[in-house]
This record gives structure tokens, C-alpha cells and sequence, in this order.
């Protein structure tokens, strides 16, 4: 694959049963490892048998556990034809697969977990024997390469509740990624770190075998919950870890801990109030929960639990495409000697990227440590509820409200439509505006019943009395074509007004249809904005599309209905 402009070249149980492995001091780990002992980094004892059993030949491979960042710099260099860009990331590429491959996911079917499990097209069964083969087959291959990286780190910054999670895989790149992305341990926790709580595989250069019973590709990403293990073969984008994690948790959380697992952002103000952002690609979950005034917690997962919330990770897997100092400087000066750049093309001479060349994929992305950002909260805790619930969309036809206050019952409706919509030129064959519902906002990463989250919300904001708001960033005043996109400014001001409060003590008013409360006025915000019939040119127009929309969302929701009660299922639009 040419990967610089210069002709450079690059390859290619039951609730409650759960028990971590785990012992932790408070307030310790996702410390970064420095003068710690080598025996910190070498597989002993229990680590050793471990790889026995599992069937790794220690006499031919080189184990190099939790090794520091320039030696996995020095690695990937000098084996997978890695190359530093100017500012001192890492620049390396994940061959054909440059995105997941949700079609691909597999969990397990077994005892323990088979009866809390969303059985569909999101979470498709895959028999123990099969996993068996599979398994087998990463750590033979894996037995064949030179050098076999471990990393072991944490899932969740909440002592009370994270995992520990043991990589196992033959690329730098990929123990790096994961270096960044997992919380990294103390010497002291690595050198007492025992037996993890998940491993994962990652044999993903070598393809899975298509002909095996239940592959419908050469491509596998599977979870065993039994076993506690992801195996991965045939795809090396290193996002399908992050993810595969991430679903653990989706698991672990709400059925073992009794906690509710989001994927969204959080920030923390000043004065220790939280809000989450919950929202799909190109709805600004991160640019809008990025905000000088207020701490980031983190930027794509976390859990709210009683103790309050916390992220899930120790870094962010921040979108480059078009990526600019100006735009988005705390990601663009994240960019340094430590993170990586995945599918970014650069020039050969400078090794300058250059994020606008959509050559490889649109889907380039910077890999670092949170740490990187400088108003990021170390440790990644917040110690109070959530005071504020944002939901983002993107609406393209230009009907829904700028801001919203919603109700418990709409809350939990919006929650499990997760809609948002995608807009021409954002995929091949898009030429009109499109909805997109992904429950949860993330779908492909729900693991239980969706209506379990759902409820688990409702419970969470009824209890602590948190506000929840739909903001539309999407168009105003007519459809995508005809209509303009909210300006970022006003979006910005509402959330002023949430977090100052200001918003939560306005007059609103109902608009129809959707039955949701709009606000008559806010600071800085142009009252027409808000409504938008006064919006768009014709107030006809404005109902025909606002009563499409409406339609669309209740055959969306049609397939939640029956997990719903009867006050959710009315919260949705009444035609």
C-alpha cells in the first residue's frame, strides 16, 4: 500500500458471579511505567504456565510484556516499515481492513451468558467448538512469529469496578494502540498484576478459516464471556480491540456490577457538575463536549455507576479526516512523540500528514493517551451524578428543534432510537438525506436488550433528577440543500445555557408532532432559530417533512415496542 507521496512503501455465570481478579490500593494505577524493575516486564511465575497452558512455545518466540514506548517506537520501524511523522507520532497502517467489521462479530453461545445476550444481527452465536478452532489457530500463528507483544492494563478507572485486560499479539503498532488506550498500570500493579480478567488474540494478519462452520468470511472478531477471551483473525484495524473491550463492558457492567455502560463523552465543571454527551458520527460529541472551561473525563466510553462516572479507558481514538490547529488544536497538539496516526497519509519527504487526503480511508485516526490533553481530569472519575443528559443529532431534513428539553418517558424513547441521519456525500451512494437509528447511540456495541440500558437510565436520572436535552445540530430553516447547518456558535451558546442553567429556567413552549419542549428564547440565540417554523420559508413544508420524519421513527421503533411500556412507546411522535 503507498503510504507517503514519495513512493514510499508499507505491507501491509448468573448476575452476581462475576468476581475480578483483581486486588487494588485506592487511588492507584494509570500511572505511566517509569524506573521500574525489569522483573515488571517479564513474563514470572503464574505468567509463565499461563502461556504454557494456552499453547505458546516460549523457546521459539520473544515475549516482550508492557514494553515501553520506544521500544515499540524502535519495532514497528524496523519490522512493519512504520514510519515518525514530523510532530514525533507514529505513522503505521492496518492493511486492507481500515474500519470494523461489525458483520464479523461473534459471541460465543454458552451457558452463562446465553440468556442476557441480544441475539441478532448485532450479537450473531457462535458455538464453542468453533471459538475453539479459531482460538487454536491465532496462538499458532502467533507461534510462528519473532516477536510476541503482551500488554496488560486496565478497562475503567473506578477501582471498584474495572477489569484487567491482558493483549497477546505479534505487531508494535497494535501494543502500542493498546498502550494508549487501555489504562496503563503502575510498576507496582504490573509487578503484581496475577492472573487478567480478559485476554485478548490478536492474531489479525493471519485469516480466519472461511470453510470452518458458522465463518462467512476470512474475517473474525469473536467474544467467549465463559472463557473471558476475544480472539481476532483476519483483520489487523486496531479499533476492533478498543471495540471488542468496550462490548465486554456493555456486558460486564449492567449484568455482573449492576452499573450502566454508555457510549458517550463526559466533561465536569468547575463546580463538579457532569454532563454526558451521547451521540453518533458527525453529531459533535466531541467537539462540543471539548471545552476549555470544563474538564474532559473522557471522549467515547463510560460507565455511570454509584460511585458516579467514570471512563472506561486511558486514552482517545480521535477522527483525523480534515483534522486542523485551528479546528480542533487539543487533538492536533495530542499529536506527539507517544501517539499513534493509523491510515494517514504523509509526505515522504517531510513526514509531514496530511489529513485531508482521503486516499487509503476516510476513516484515518489518531490513537493517545488522554493524558495528552491538557484540561483532561487524571484520574478519569467523577465523584457526583450527572446533572445534564445531552443527546446530539444531526437532523438533514431540518424539522427538529435546535434544543429540546425532554421528559423521563421521551428520554428513554430517544435513547433507544438513537437517531441521527447521514447526509450526501458522507458514503458512496448517499444523494439524499437518510435516517439512521442506532439504539443507544451504538448499536454495534450493545450487548443486552437495548430496553435494559434504557431503564437502567431512566432509574439513574429519576433518581439523581438529571436534565435531558435533544439538540439538533444538523440544518435549520429547510432540509440538507436547501436549509443551512445550525452555526456551531449557537450550538455552543445552548450548551452555555445548560450548564449555567440559565436554560433549565426558560419559558418553553410544546411543539407539535414530536410533543417536545422548545425554549421562546435563550442569550445569543436568534428566537427564529429555535422554532422551526418560523425557520423555514414555508410552514407546510415544514409540517409535510416534520410528519415524514415521524413516520420514519415509528417503524424504526416498531421492533422495541414490546420491551417498552406503554408511557415510552407514546413519547415517540403522535401523527
Amino acid at each position: 500500500m503507498p503510504a507517503g507521496k514519495s513512493g514510499l512503501y508499507t505491507p501491509g455465570q448468573k448476575s452476581g458471579a462475576f468476581t475480578p481478579r483483581y486486588a487494588y490500593e485506592e487511588g492507584a494505577g494509570g500511572a505511566d511505567l517509569t524506573g521500574s524493575s525489569d522483573a515488571a516486564y517479564s513474563l514470572i511465575g503464574k505468567d509463565l504456565k499461563m502461556f504454557s497452558d494456552a499453547g505458546f512455545d516460549l523457546e521459539k518466540i520473544n515475549v516482550k510484556r508492557n514494553a515501553s514506548v520506544a521500544q515499540l517506537y524502535e519495532d514497528a520501524v524496523m519490522y512493519e516499515h512504520a514510519v515518525i511523522s514530523a510532530s514525533g507520532a507514529l505513522i503505521n497502517f492496518s492493511g486492507k481492513k481500515t474500519g470494523r467489521s461489525p458483520k464479523d462479530k461473534r459471541i460465543v453461545y454458552e451457558d452463562s451468558s446465553k440468556d442476557d445476550v441480544w441475539w441478532g444481527p448485532v450479537n450473531i452465536q457462535m458455538d464453542e467448538h468453533t471459538f475453539e478452532i479459531n482460538r487454536e489457530r491465532a496462538i499458532d500463528y502467533l507461534n510462528t512469529r519473532e516477536n510476541v507483544y503482551v500488554f496488560d492494563g486496565f478497562a475503567g478507572w473506578d477501582p471498584k469496578y474495572r477489569i484487567k485486560v491482558r493483549v497477546i499479539c505479534a505487531r508494535a503498532y497494535h501494543a502500542l494502540f493498546m498502550h494508549n488506550m487501555l489504562i496503563r498500570p503502575t510498576a507496582k500493579e504490573l509487578a503484581e498484576y496475577g492472573t487478567p480478567d480478559f485476554t485478548i488474540y490478536n492474531a489479525g494478519q493471519f485469516p480466519a478459516n472461511r470453510f470452518t462452520a458458522g465463518m462467512t468470511s476470512s474475517t473474525s472478531v469473536e467474544i467467549n464471556f465463559k472463557r473471558r477471551e476475544i480472539v481476532i483473525l483476519g483483520t489487523e484495524y486496531a479499533g476492533e480491540m478498543k471495540k471488542g473491550i468496550f462490548s465486554v463492558m456493555h456486558y460486564l457492567q449492567p449484568i455482573k456490577f449492576g452499573q450502566l455502560s454508555l457510549h458517550s463523552s463526559a466533561n465536569e465543571g468547575p463546580d463538579g457538575d457532569v454532563s454526558l454527551f451521547f451521540g453518533l458520527s458527525g453529531t459533535g460529541k466531541t467537539t462540543l463536549s471539548a471545552d476549555p472551561r470544563r474538564y474532559l473525563i473522557g471522549d467515547d466510553e463510560h460507565v455511570w455507576a454509584d460511585t458516579g462516572v467514570f471512563n472506561i479507558e486511558g486514552g482517545c481514538y480521535a477522527k483525523c479526516i480534515g483534522l486542523s490547529k485551528e479546528k480542533e488544536p487539543d487533538i492536533y497538539n495530542a499529536i506527539r512523540f507517544g501517539s499513534i496516526l493509523e491510515n494517514v497519509v504523509y509526505d515522504g519527504a517531510t513526514r509531514e500528514p496530511d489529513y485531508d487526503d482521503t486516499s487509503i480511508t476516510e476513516n484515518t485516526r489518531c490513537a493517545y493517551p488522554i493524558n495528552f490533553i491538557n484540561n483532561a481530569k487524571i484520574p478519569c472519575i467523577a465523584n457526583s451524578q450527572p446533572k445534564n443528559i445531552i443527546y446530539l443529532t444531526c437532523d438533514a431534513f431540518g424539522v427538529l428543534p435546535p434544543v429540546s428539553k425532554l421528559s423521563l418517558d421521551q428520554a428513554q424513547y430517544w435513547f433507544l432510537s438513537g437517531y441521527t441521519s447521514k447526509t450526501p456525500g458522507t458514503e458512496d451512494g448517499v444523494t439524499e438525506p437518510s435516517p439512521t437509528f442506532s439504539t443507544c447511540f451504538g448499536q454495534p456495541f450493545i450487548v443486552c436488550k437495548p430496553s435494559l440500558y434504557a431503564t437502567m437510565l431512566a432509574e439513574k436520572m429519576s433518581k439523581t433528577g438529571a436534565d435531558c436535552w435533544l439538540i439538533n445540530t444538523g440544518w435549520t430553516g429547510g432540509k440538507f440543500g436547501t436549509g443551512k447547518r445550525c452555526p456551531l456558535k449557537y450550538t455552543r451558546a445552548i450548551i452555555d445555557a445548560i450548564h449555567d442553567g440559565s436554560l433549565a429556567k426558560a419559558e418553553f413552549t410544546n411543539f407539535p408532532i414530536f410533543n417536545l419542549q422548545i425554549p421562546k428564547s435563550l442569550p445569543n440565540v436568534p428566537d427564529e432559530i429555535l422554532d422551526p417554523f418560523k425557520s423555514w420559508p414555508s410552514k407546510d413544508a415544514c409540517q409535510t417533512q416534520l410528519e415524514s420524519l415521524a413516520g420514519m421513527f415509528d417503524k424504526a421503533f416498531e421492533k422495541y415496542k414490546a420491551d417498552c411500556s406503554e408511557a415510552v412507546v407514546k413519547a415517540g411522535p403522535q401523527l
